[in-house]
């Protein structure tokens, strides 16, 4: 990859947002959030900020609508060039 500090910077300022309030223009972003970054409560785990593994796909983050596709492309350019 050209620019993974740039990806690591889109993927940063994207999840970012999801401190906010789950406004209701948010949704649910799935596998791209890294360990200890997720908002969710999953089988693995019993709640939010407590994933173990970056992208898992059980865990998701919240994010501004319309973001999450962007996002998950982020994200996989990210892993395709590890």
């Amino acid at each position: 990859m050209k620019y993974p500090l740039v990806t690591t910077a889109l993927i940063a300022a994207l999840a970012g947002f999801a401190t906010l309030a789950h406004a209701a223009n948010t949704e649910k972003c799935f596998g791209v959030s890294k360990a200890g970054e997720n908002d969710c409560r999953t089988p693995a785990h019993g709640c939010a900020h407590h994933g173990s593994e970056d992208y898992a796909h059980a865990d998701f983050r919240f994010v501004p609508d319309g973001t999450c596709a962007e996002l998950k492309a982020a994200v996989q350019q990210q892993l395709s060039s590890q």
